[in-house]
């Protein structure tokens, strides 16, 4: 799934007729002081982060004037929330609030739903899970029939039933239905007003929004200018970004890379190279025993072809300051393993011929195992690196891996440290 910034998520609000506040995106104080010019009265303003429970962190702040935006946006651009860098702020004018409601739209999979659910409360501005505990007359829900969608008479049953007062209804039932619109439209797996807020002036104005959406769904909608079709409490790295090229360039079988560290500053970090997601978690915690660490997570599986697996370990290998590389197939695949197995004497070949004594562990297990192991063999035999091979006999010993791992890191480090 692919969580949109809140500016963002207001954007997509927008064009469903859904009222929002005057607001700008900003990535510096002289923008934002810009903005709160614009806006013309006091405004709050917002770190863009994938976080909850913003202005406790101190993530949301107000301003009066526009040299105080300035002066605000100064200490919260740069700065962390939550452990989250604030890149980018939203200054929006403040709202005089009378009240809070909650909408949106979640995908229940459970058997007995397995559709979309339309949530609705008078107890917004605290999570709606929260709400559904203390308060539970004040919440209600519908199960949405996909092809028949919302109308606005079910958005008037689901305010009443929740205590909504009558002369709010017209104006609810539009952020209701425009929710489910929303979601509908670009494909979410959950789209949340929370609050949905009366103002003292009798307007409803979406005043924070969280919308997640289905990450299969996004090559249909180039307008979102998602980048990286994955969910990140940050910003893709530019490893993460390359990766990602090649997912989007072939669909068959699957090169997933997480990059762990962004800089790597202290010895001990290993390339990692998983085969099959639960199997290569094994494999992480037997280095991690062994006092090594993992400075990416990868993993092809699916039957990938050679030329993915080729591009996936030069994107594992072009992680400067890695000790070692581990390819982690901690499962008997029934994939044809010597796709791996080319693949990857291709990418050690051209990036380790200029690193003598590199670590280098494979454990490569499954179909077309033995030929693989052959072609590993052969095709690195004549490299300056420190390699080690394994198979079926070691796929249920992680440790024994780890520890060949550390064994040849250990080497490396006496080598260089000779030279």
């Amino acid at each position: 799934m692919v969580r949109l910034y809140e500016y963002k998520g207001k954007e997509l609000l927008k064009t469903v007729k859904i009222p929002i506040p005057e607001g700008y995106a900003a990535s510096t104080p002289e923008e934002v002081k810009k903005a709160a010019e614009q806006i013309g009265k006091p405004v709050v303003i917002k770190a863009q982060i994938f976080a909850t429970g913003r202005f406790k962190a101190g993530g949301i702040k107000f301003a009066d004037t526009p040299e105080e935006a300035e002066k605000v946006a100064k200490e919260l651009i740069g700065s962390e929330v939550k452990g989250l860098p604030v890149k980018e702020v939203l200054v929006e004018e403040k709202l005089d609030i009378e009240q809070e409601f909650y909408t949106g739209v979640i995908v229940d999979p459970s058997r007995e739903v397995s559709g979309p659910v339309l949530i609705f409360s008078t107890a917004g501005g605290v999570g709606i899970e929260e709400a559904a505990r203390e308060f539970p007359d004040k919440v209600s829900r519908m199960n949405v029939d996909y092809q028949r969608g919302v109308r606005p008479y079910d958005a008037f049953n689901l305010a009443l039933k929740a205590g909504a007062p009558r002369h709010l209804l017209n104006p609810l039932s539009v952020a209701i239905c425009g929710v489910y619109e929303a979601f509908a439209k670009y494909e979410a797996r959950s789209a949340e007003i929370n609050p949905l807020v009366l103002t003292t002036d009798g307007k409803i104005i979406a005043a924070d929004c969280r919308i997640t959406v289905d990450d299969s769904a996004i090559f249909r909608h180039p307008e979102l200018g998602i980048r990286l079709a994955r969910e990140f409490q940050r910003d893709p790295t530019t490893l993460e970004l390359v990766a990602w090229t090649i997912e989007e360039g072939d669909y068959r079988g699957n090169a997933f890379f997480s990059q762990m560290v962004t800089t790597i500053d202290e010895p001990g970090y290993v390339g990692y190279h998983g085969i099959g997601g639960g199997g290569a978690i094994l494999g992480v915690d037997a280095l991690n025993r062994q006092g090594l660490k993992i400075a990416n997570y990868s993993d092809s599986s699916g039957d990938p072809t050679a030329s993915k697996v080729y591009r996936l370990a030069k994107t594992i290998l072009a992680q400067p300051g890695i000790e070692g590389f581990l390819l982690g197939g901690f499962i008997v695949a029934n994939q044809e393993q010597w796709h791996h197995a080319h693949g990857l004497v291709k990418a050690l070949r051209e990036d380790l011929a200029d690193k003598p004594g590199f670590p280098v562990v494979l454990l490569i297990c499954g179909n077309r195992e033995p030929e693989s192991k052959a072609i590993l063999d052969e095709g690195l035999k004549d490299m300056p690196i420190r390699f080690e091979i394994y198979g079926s006999e070691y796929v249920f010993n992680p440790d024994f891996i780890a520890e060949r791992m550390r064994a040849l890191i250990d080497e490396y480090r006496k080598d260089k440290e000779v030279a």
